[in-house]
């Protein structure tokens, strides 16, 4: 029976068709492992996307900040608010009454973060903060009523091209090979050797790896 089911037509084209394909994708490994742009062309690709894509590499504003949060009443935010104005201190404060459990412990705080990771109250509220240790009036969010303290701005700057180098040499190699796959693929495609349908679904596969 088995013998049977391999002879039968639509399972000998299957099974060709599989074998054209691992032969397909066999023939263009093995031309893959001879493709290695020059040390000049890897230096001279990454040094032209560095250049040509500048946002990919920055590295954004950060701020850092405090905060109180009251998942209770307005007032008693408000009254939190009058008191460290009158010279309470914000840390202890915040470890008596902030109801944020991740940070509470901390004197509320919340470390360094990007633009937009907080909700928008939130960074519209921040981003009004002038000077390191302004504080916020009461702000409302999703979360409940917070007290902001500004304790700190780090400007955006750019990853040096030291930094980034080595990754974009590994890219150029990763890019000389895709390239090469391609043409390999157009070359079997046009010489008949694989099946059309095989020989798609190894692209498929590629562009997949890529993505």
């Amino acid at each position: 029976e088995k013998q049977q089911l391999q002879n039968a037509p639509e399972v000998r084209l299957k099974l060709e068709q599989a074998r054209e394909g691992i032969l397909a994708e066999a023939y263009v490994n093995e031309r893959d492992k001879t493709i290695l742009p020059t040390e000049q062309a890897q230096e001279t690709y990454a040094r032209g996307v560095y250049k040509a894509e500048p946002k990919r590499f920055e590295i954004p504003a950060e701020s850092q900040a405090s905060h109180i949060l009251i998942r209770g009443t307005t007032p008693e935010a408000k009254q939190l608010l009058a008191d460290i104005k009158a010279g309470a201190d914000f840390a202890e404060l915040a470890k008596k009454h902030s109801e944020d459990p991740g940070n509470a412990a901390k004197g509320g705080d919340l470390g360094w973060f990007a633009k937009g990771r907080m909700v928008k109250p939130f960074q519209d509220a921040l981003d009004a903060l002038q000077n390191t240790g302004d504080i916020s009036p009461v702000v409302t969010t999703t979360f409940g009523y917070h007290i902001i303290r500004l304790d700190g701005r780090k400007p955006g700057s750019q990853r040096p091209f030291e930094e980034v180098e080595k990754e974009l040499r590994a890219e150029a190699v990763t890019k000389a090979q895709q390239d090469q796959r391609q043409k390999l693929v157009r070359e079997l495609r046009a010489e008949g050797k694989g099946d059309d349908k095989a020989l798609q679904a190894f692209i498929d596969s590629e562009k997949a790896t890529r993505n």
